[in-house]
């Protein structure tokens, strides 16, 4: 909901004129009027104080601007000048170019802009502009912009040394009229504004008081000075959003009870005791969190990201010998049933040394084998269960279940994972996820759990050798790749389409498949892989390589989230430029799974932009860091799909760039809320009229008893 959503209460057209207030309707606005008001309304703004809110969403700096008199060919520049003369000439192309010519103190130049004769009903003769662009020789030196302000027929020099602030605008309502209209009427609504945030918070968040902000983004002195009044509009609205979730957390942690497992140390300390190798930093410090969590009466609901290859099914495991030494039951599902397998085939060694065997239970088990799984969880015996979806069918019936693990949690529905949680009395929830992302946005993303991150490499996990080859390189590549196939390894080569398509010139995997069986590897043992393959079929194929039968698999992204083959060293991703840098690296972690050194190849000409950032994936293996450049490519629309994990729509705040101010705002909602759960000190009055003005679930999440 809008920030001043309470406020936009509309007054009938006719009637005296109504004192101006934060809630005043924009149509009585000098210079709005009806018809402006319906323009305005299509960018949510209703009243003075939507007015108000309506920030700049970028400035020009004028106090940068270049003396026309300086403006030489072959030079970038912003230009301020009034507009002398105007007109549009045709080319002898068929092309109508409008152009004017500026002037200022130290002389005049010429503005082109091509294609654009409509520009002659917007600028006018006397009106001053903004340009930047390049200035190249046309009979002259001639500016073509890029980009543009009309200021208006301001009087000269008035704009000159100023920042000028850009604001979105809708057909109909310029730039120009948007930013008159704010001008003229900040310095009176300015004192309306109320604080709602203590003094003590402003100092601790740096940020300037409201009013101070407000007048910052409109009226700035310096880029700097719009920055900082922006960061505090950013922080209100990021705290606003942290202090709501943390209270949501709260309460849904308060209600659900659960069982408090006390850490005995008996089977974890033999785990411990029979790793061959040493488990993290990271890793300690994660499963302090899960025993400390999984030991409160409360019912842990917590999710577990790390990288590709950071250990978290070594976490996952004590958490659930933790359980298991109170004598409950443990489930963990994955999405697969070769996932499943991997992890009862991983568990299985772990645990060998303890005397626990784990038991699969999957759509695949013959009548005997599940009539046997069913019959030990029905048992009261402690036992660890590893399966699909399988496990919540209507048939399976557990007598202790105590914890639930869902591995790769966002391939579940949350109908699914709930019907897992079912089979038991409020067990504990631990979810895993292997897409990093930085921690404040998880947490922000998350809000109805507590997140737990791994975010260091085990020691013993090889770095990936990772290298980007031109088209023309292929003959040579593949060369490579037989000779670590002569070596008895594996190799992997991942396309982004299945099938070759007219509209795209690109390689497809079944058109591959063959060229590559009759070429490169005629010799190999090869199978292709996509996702319109029977599963069981996928399955099958998988199998075999995992199992050494094949040699070289052909493949799509189905492949992206799959099973450990650690003999597989050699992965080959053509056309690279089709894939998100976090797609990337997911397939990269399927090779380096073993002791011998692996490579990732991206093999095919690219442009620019996109060997920039192929190069910056080929310099780090630190997920965290590739997330976050992906983040900044691709947007986290695109990568989590916003309206599905809840994600909040924020007028002022990018997550990713405002990463540390969102990390500031939960420190001090946390810090809030818990001195004050509800909100009712004299300090916070203010901080919870502003929850209550803005979002809906405010009176109910900090409502009075």
């Amino acid at each position: 909901m809008s920030q001043h959503e309470s406020e936009r209460r509309r007054r009938p057209a006719s009637g005296p004129k109504p004192k101006l207030a934060l809630d005043t309707p924009v149509m009585y606005l000098k210079g709005v009027g009806p018809v402006r008001a319906e323009m305005l309304k299509r960018l949510g703004i209703e009243t003075a104080g939507d007015l108000l809110r309506h920030i700049p969403h970028r400035y020009e700096d004028a106090t940068t601007v270049t003396r026309i008199a300086h403006a030489e060919v072959g030079l970038d520049i912003t230009v301020l000048g009034r507009v002398i003369a105007k007109g549009v000439l045709p080319t002898r192309k068929g092309l109508r170019v409008f152009q004017a010519v500026l002037q200022d103190a130290s002389g005049m130049i010429e503005v082109a802009w091509p294609g654009q004769p409509f520009l002659d009903r917007t600028i006018n003769k006397a009106d001053w502009l903004l340009c930047t662009g390049p200035v190249r020789f046309f009979h002259g030196r001639r500016l073509q912009p890029r980009e543009y302000i009309n200021l208006g027929a301001d009087e000269e020099g008035t704009n000159e040394g100023r920042v000028l602030a850009v604001y979105a605008s809708t057909e109909g309502l310029s730039v120009r009229v948007l930013r008159a209209l704010v001008q003229e009427y900040l310095d009176a609504l300015l004192p309306l504004v109320f604080e709602p945030l203590s003094l003590a918070m402003l100092h601790e968040a740096d940020v300037p008081a409201l009013r101070d902000a407000l007048r910052m983004v409109h009226r700035p002195t310096s880029v700097a000075d719009a920055l900082r009044g922006r960061a505090r509009l950013v922080f209100e609205e990021l705290l606003c959003v942290q202090l709501l979730h943390r209270r949501a957390n709260q309460l849904a942690r308060d209600a659900r009870g659960g069982t408090a497992f006390v850490s005995r140390r008996d089977l974890t300390t033999k785990l411990r005791a029979a790793l061959p190798f040493t488990l993290t930093g990271a890793q300690v410090r994660v499963i302090r969190e899960i025993v400390a969590d999984m030991g409160s009466p409360r019912r842990m609901h917590r999710l577990l990201q790390g990288d590709v290859g950071s250990g978290k099914t070594v976490v996952a495991l004590f958490a659930a010998l933790l359980a298991m030494e109170n004598g409950a039951q443990v489930a963990l599902m994955a999405p697969t049933e070769l996932l499943a397998e991997q992890h009862l085939r991983t568990i299985g060694v772990m645990l060998a040394p303890l005397g626990i065997a784990p038991v699969l239970l999957t759509g695949r088990l013959g009548a005997k084998e599940r009539r046997l799984a069913l019959a030990q969880l029905a048992s009261t015996e402690p036992s660890l269960v590893i399966g699909t979806l399988a496990l919540v069918q209507e048939a399976v019936a557990f007598a202790n279940l105590g914890l639930v693990i869902i591995d790769e949690q966002h391939r579940f529905g949350v109908e699914q994972r709930a019907a897992l949680g079912a089979k038991g009395t409020a067990p504990d929830v631990l979810l895993m996820s292997a897409t990093p992302i930085p921690r404040s946005l998880a947490l922000t993303l998350y809000g109805d759990l507590d997140v737990s991150v791994l975010d260091e490499r085990p020691p013993e996990r090889q770095s990936i050798t990772t290298v980007h080859r031109p088209g023309s390189a292929r003959g040579k590549v593949m060369e490579f790749a037989n000779t670590q196939l002569d070596e008895g390894r594996q190799v992997y080569v991942v396309y982004p389409l299945i099938e070759t398509s007219e509209k795209i010139d690109l390689r497809a995997a079944t058109a591959m498949f063959d060229e590559l069986v009759a070429g490169p590897f005629a010799s190999r043992r090869v199978a292709l892989l996509h996702g319109r393959m029977p599963s069981e079929q996928r399955d099958e194929v998988m199998r075999g390589f995992r199992d050494g039968a094949l040699e070289v698999l052909v493949a799509t992204t189905v492949i992206e989230v799959g099973i450990d083959v650690a003999n597989a060293t050699v992965m080959i991703i053509e056309h690279p430029e089709r894939f998100g840098l976090s797609q990337l690296h997911q397939l990269r972690g399927r090779v380096g799974r073993g002791a011998a050194q692996s490579y990732c190849i991206l093999l095919g000409d690219v442009g620019a932009d996109a060997a920039e950032r192929l190069t910056m994936f080929t310099e780090t293996e630190d997920g965290f860091e590739i997330a976050r450049a992906d983040l900044l490519l691709r947007g986290m629309g695109n990568l989590f799909g916003a309206k599905q994990h809840g994600l909040p729509e924020f007028r002022y705040a990018d997550l990713l760039n405002d990463e540390a101010l969102n990390e500031r705002a939960r420190q001090i909602a946390d810090r809030v809320l818990a001195a004050d759960p509800i909100l009712i000190q004299h300090a916070n009055v203010g901080l919870r009229e502003l929850l209550s003005v803005g979002y809906a679930r405010a009176l109910e999440l900090f409502r009075v008893g």
